[in-house]
């Protein structure tokens, strides 16, 4: 009986050190911010008609996206959060030039 628990507790807080840091609330908050605004951007993107702009405007999202991976401070998570959305309404009103 004894090692069945011992191996639960072992598996428990293993299985807890192999999912990586915990984030705080704060952090959580934060890459659900971030994601919600990947899906936002990925939504407009495929509201382009198929063609080379498309293609490109998804990789370079990507890119940004990616080269900001590892970021930890927040504060500068947020400016580019916002700088993103900026750039965002900017293609928006693209991608309405081109639909007229």
């Amino acid at each position: 009986m004894r090692s069945l628990r011992l191996y639960a507790t072992f598996s428990r807080a293993r299985s807890l050190k192999d999912k990586g840091p915990v984030l705080t609330l704060e952090q959580f908050l934060q890459k659900q911010r971030v994601l919600g605004f990947w899906r936002e951007i990925m939504r407009e993107v495929h509201k382009i008609p198929p063609s080379s702009t498309r293609q490109e405007m998804r990789e370079f999202a990507r890119t940004e996206f990616e080269r900001n991976r590892h970021l930890k401070d927040l504060d500068h998570i947020r400016y580019l959060v916002a700088t993103g959305k900026t750039q965002l309404d900017s293609m928006r009103r693209y991608v309405e030039q081109i639909a007229r």
